[in-house]
């Protein structure tokens, strides 16, 4: 055994692994999950519209999954049953009368009493509203709560934005609503007894006049709702904050308006139930709602709302529908609403199939128990947590900085399976968490990073205050974006969670990526070949020619974007690079521009120009004919042109006839049609960055950043043999090589040392000048390629490169070109590139 886990085994052996179940971890993966062990395997896409199909073939190394808070996965077990049940049972509409439908209406009920025994909750008290999610189930309490000018909604900063979405109800009503922050104090007057402490934030309320004319009577309904467990920082709320808020709430709201008033509490169990037992005997709250993939990965669209019965009845429903009324008049105001709580709310007809198979979900939770499960991922929690915290840079300085409330007497009942932190440099400086993200996905590790939606928690934790939140939003951060580190502040954080099915080697594997992708050791000068500057690539010395000097190896012409291109030995220049490089592209009916990343099939499709006759020729092996298109005389529809935006920039482009769509609609293996580049407000200035200058010798075609892209062949061959070493450590041992045009470059030189050309200013071919615009930002398209018709996908080369060519969040191959002309006048035909021609570079 490797004496990592021995010793992970000896502090952890009681709780990990479920040493007492039915099964072992070990066991679990083997035989429930083993969907996550590396392998390779093939399947194909078939289009219906068009009949065309298309092979993919991927290496899969063995997956990481570390997204359990998002959603956890299913059990191939689990799994087996649903299809068996489905396939051996007809279930019907529950709404009709049939012997079907009567089994459907069992099965549900039977589904219901299973939602309120895994809470211990009894049906005398509590009913089992379902929903399409914990998201639903929350909008329904919102819209149907009794709100008046006289109520509250109070809620916890670590909140789900769903919940925050209750806040418009109550506010659109003329009721309040402020967050709070809930603390433990010692109460000297009761004798050093621990006492709740709430710290309130600003009350927001959208009538304030409204509000001012009356006192509060003390009889309307307030609202609390804070989660059983933060999905940011794994914060688990004690479940005693039920009965302080319903029975003490005069006490720690005193001189509020609203320490009086009927509160009634919600608890947002969608993370929490997953790992933690919610005991509703005990802890008697209002409102719980839940997912039930969150609990054990299927079925998804289907939630509950568990309401106390009382709760329940005081909930104004407008809207009506199928199986909620038992009698309407359609041309008079008549409805007679059916009184049983769970036909009250659940309108229409409800997800029966679905309802169906969570009995098979809860037997695998109920096998293991839930303290087992809860023991198991602490275990692997706390290992990571403590690994974590003990890695240092070589300066000494601290790598990871954990997202938690340690030094902070919050209301807590420990913490669940999560781990929210950020990793910083040995300057101290962070690194991003969409790096961080992007590295862990080539390593074959699924996390989530942002601020998972509860920006009261992401606030408070990383401490970006009002004046930031605004700032970061004026700069252009939003949910999901790249804007990761602002004004030098993390946005949000990275985050790991654990599940039943996961194990020591998962976090194992984990540790380790932290550890050799952000952690800077002794001996390691040099490991990244970029720095601040372009003056300083590498540590080996100044950069010499070969014996030969510097050469132009190949030329590659790329017409429409995201197609195959062709070579040429020679080729002429343009105002916007290479004449007719990528000055078409294909646009779905939507209105999506098609490349590569959304439809692999374009690489099958070949291009060439004969530039005597003008005519770009196009073949596909899913077209018998070669399509030609003159693009010298006028063959595009005879409209002024449309207007699109390509990266935020604006283009005009040229449609075809119905013909030339078909062709490409078959090509691809859905409708499209293709556009000719006939203006572009796209253009560089003698920076780095993009501008709107209208300069005829900057503007560009319908490319991602420059002009041009250059590969170096020694660079490529560096790579491949940094490939080579690094397959031959490696379990798999895959033979990988390379080719330079993996990368799509426009120009391909030979005869410097590798990397040469990242120190590179400006370099003339021929006759001809150009500035360099600096790396280009290598993204998952160089790991696909084709090989006879079939996409074949791995992690490389983009993980080598990963380990060595990576700078501030980008992993820099090859450089981006912009061509210098000699005057204003746009030129077409005077310049040109040709094979063999010299570079003669100047550094900067």
């Amino acid at each position: 055994m490797d004496p990592n886990k021995e010793e992970f085994l000896k502090e952890f052996g009681a709780d990990y692994g479920y040493p007492n179940g039915p099964k072992t971890i070990d066991e679990i993966r083997a035989t429930e999950f083993k969907r996550l062990n590396g392998r390779i395997f093939f399947f194909s896409i078939t289009r219906n519209s068009i009949l065309s199909k298309f092979h993919f073939l991927f290496l899969f190394f063995g997956l990481v999954y570390l997204d359990h808070a998002g959603a956890t996965l299913y059990s191939e077990l689990q799994m087996e049953a649903v299809f068996k049940d489905l396939a051996t049972n007809v279930y019907g509409n529950p709404h009709s009368q049939s012997d079907s439908s009567y089994a459907t209406c069992d099965i549900v009920r039977e589904a219901r009493q299973q939602v309120l025994d895994y809470f211990n909750a009894s049906p005398k008290e509590y009913k089992c509203i379902f929903t399409s999610g914990a998201t639903a189930a929350l909008k329904l309490v919102g819209e149907a709560f009794p709100w008046s000018d006289q109520s509250c909604f109070m809620y916890t900063m670590e909140n789900h934005n769903s919940v925050l979405g209750i806040r418009e109800y109550a506010l659109s009503q003329g009721s309040a609503a402020f967050a709070i922050d809930i603390e433990e104090s010692l109460d000297h007057s009761r004798g050093n007894l621990m006492s709740v402490k709430v710290s309130q934030h600003q009350i927001q309320r959208r009538n304030e006049a409204r509000f001012f004319e009356k006192e509060p009577t003390g009889g309307a309904y307030n609202l609390f709702a804070f989660p059983s467990e933060c999905n940011f920082s794994g914060l688990r709320f004690s479940l005693d904050l039920v009965k302080i808020i319903k029975e003490d709430s005069d006490r720690i709201l005193e001189g509020s308006p609203f320490c009086s008033g009927r509160w009634m509490v919600l608890i947002d169990a969608a993370k929490g139930c997953a790992t933690q037992t919610l005991d509703l005997s005990k802890h008697p709250a209002d409102f719980v709602v839940i997912s039930f993939y969150k609990l054990f990965g299927y079925p998804t669209g289907l939630g509950a709302l568990i309401a106390r019965n009382d709760a329940a009845k005081l909930l104004k429903k407008t809207y009506f529908s199928g199986g909620t009324v038992a009698a309407s008049i359609a041309d008079t105001d008549f409805i007679k609403r059916r009184q049983e709580i769970e036909e009250l709310f659940e309108d229409g007809t409800t997800s029966f199939l679905s309802i169906a198979s969570i009995r098979h979900g809860f037997k695998m939770l109920n096998s293991l128990t839930m303290p087992s499960i809860s023991r198991h991922t602490t275990s692997l929690t706390t290992y990571v947590r403590k690994m974590l915290l003990a890695l240092k840079h070589e300066n000494g300085a601290s790598v990871c900085t954990l997202y938690r409330s340690d030094n902070v007497k919050v209301v807590c009942h420990g913490w669940g399976p999560i781990i929210s932190f950020n990793l910083r440099r040995p300057d101290n400086s962070w690194f991003g968490y969409r790096e961080v993200e992007k590295l862990a996905s080539l390593s074959q590790i699924q996390l989530r990073t942002g601020c998972f939606c509860n920006p009261g928690a992401c606030a408070k934790y990383l401490g970006l205050s009002h004046s930031d939140l605004l700032s970061n939003i004026e700069a252009g951060h939003v949910c999901w974006d790249d804007y990761d580190v602002v004004n030098g502040k993390p946005a949000g954080a990275v985050r790991v969670s654990f599940g039943y099915m996961s194990t020591y080697e998962d976090a194992k594997k984990f540790i380790d990526f932290v550890r050799t992708s952000f952690v800077s050791l002794p001996n390691q000068i040099g490991r990244y070949h970029l720095r601040e500057r372009p003056s300083s690539f590498l540590n080996e010395g100044p950069r010499k020619l070969l014996a030969g000097g510097v050469f132009l190896k190949s030329i590659t012409i790329y017409p429409i974007k995201s197609c195959a291109g062709f070579s040429a030995a020679s080729w002429p220049l343009s105002s916007t690079g290479l004449q007719y490089d990528r000055e078409w592209l294909l646009k779905s009916l939507t209105g999506d521009i098609l490349t590569q990343k959304k439809v692999p099939e374009m690489c099958l499709i070949s291009t060439s120009i004969d530039l005597h006759q003008g005519i770009l020729f196009v073949e596909s092996p899913r077209c018998k004919e070669r399509l030609q298109i003159n693009f010298k005389s006028n063959t595009c529809n005879g409209s002024t042109g449309e207007d699109f935006h390509i990266h935020g920039q604006r283009y005009e482009g040229r449609s075809y006839n119905n013909e030339v769509n078909i062709w490409f609609s078959q090509a691809v293996g859905q409708p499209c049609c293709l556009l000719r580049c006939s203006m572009s407000n796209y253009y560089l200035n003698n920076s780095r960055c993009v501008g709107m200058r209208r300069d005829v010798q900057s503007r560009l075609n319908f490319v991602n950043e420059a002009q041009f892209l250059l590969i170096s062949k020694e660079s490529v061959s560096d790579l491949n043999d940094r490939i080579s070493s690094n397959m031959k450590n490696s379990a798999l041992g895959v033979a990988v090589q390379v080719n330079p045009m993996r990368f799509r470059p426009n120009l391909v030189i030979s005869g410097g040392e590798p990397y040469a050309e990242d120190g590179w200013r400006t370099l003339k071919i021929g006759d001809n000048c150009f500035t360099s615009q600096g790396g280009c930002n290598r993204c998952q398209m160089i790991n696909l390629v084709n090989e006879g018709g079939q996409m074949q996908k791995s992690n490389e080369p983009l993980a080598t490169l990963a380990s060595y060519r990576r700078v501030k969040g980008k992993i820099l191959f090859g450089i981006l070109l912009r061509y210098e002309t000699a005057d204003e006048v746009e030129q077409e035909t005077n310049s040109w590139l040709q094979v063999g021609q010299e570079i003669h570079p100047n550094s900067f």
